[in-house]
């Protein structure tokens, strides 16, 4: 892949060698606007419905009345594995696009809202890397805006570059190291 041209008038140091990346990430960093493409766990909701189901069915048919409560838990739990795994095929997984005049932010996962906020209205973007919830992979993408607080783990992002590309290029936007 060769590296694009720098904008007239900028200034490029040129024992610098241009990054390229991968994906829908494959902009350089110094371009004014990119798009990163968010990743879905479509086959884990998959395995965690056929394991609800199947033990939660399982549970119920053959003991007794605890048994019987927990099996009714774990059909419980394959029924909303069953609606998140229906709606990574219904919906894409979503992108978080940086432009010039703002970021756009998309609610969740395979949600299909967005927010297009302007930097004015980001707060802070960083990254919690030790106090992560039990449930999600570290380190989680926070961006706290004026609309509300944004967080994308890390298993939403085929790269942990992706969150830093996003992240970094928030703070240049906002003239914060």
């Amino acid at each position: 892949m060769s590296a694009r041209p720098p904008a007239p008038g900028a200034d490029r140091d040129s024992s610098r060698p241009a990054r390229a990346g991968r994906g829908a990430a494959a902009k350089s960093e110094s371009d004014s606007e990119f798009q990163v493409a968010l990743e879905h766990g479509r086959w884990r909701h998959f395995g965690w419905l056929a394991v609800g189901v199947g033990l939660g069915a399982f549970l119920v048919w053959r003991l007794g009345t605890v048994g019987k409560g927990l099996g009714v838990v774990l059909l419980i739990l394959g029924a909303v594995n069953l609606v998140r795994f229906a709606r990574t095929l219904v919906r894409s997984a979503g992108a978080i696009a940086v432009g010039t005049d703002g970021v756009v932010l998309p609610v969740g996962l395979c949600s299909g809202q967005t927010h297009k906020v302007g930097y004015g209205g980001i707060r802070h973007a960083f990254f919690l890397r030790r106090a992560v919830p039990w449930t999600r992979t570290g380190p989680i993408l926070i961006i706290e805006t004026e609309r509300g607080t944004f967080t994308y783990p890390r298993d939403w992002f085929t790269s942990d570059s992706d969150q830093r590309r996003i992240a970094s290029a928030i703070h240049r936007r906002l003239a914060r190291p």
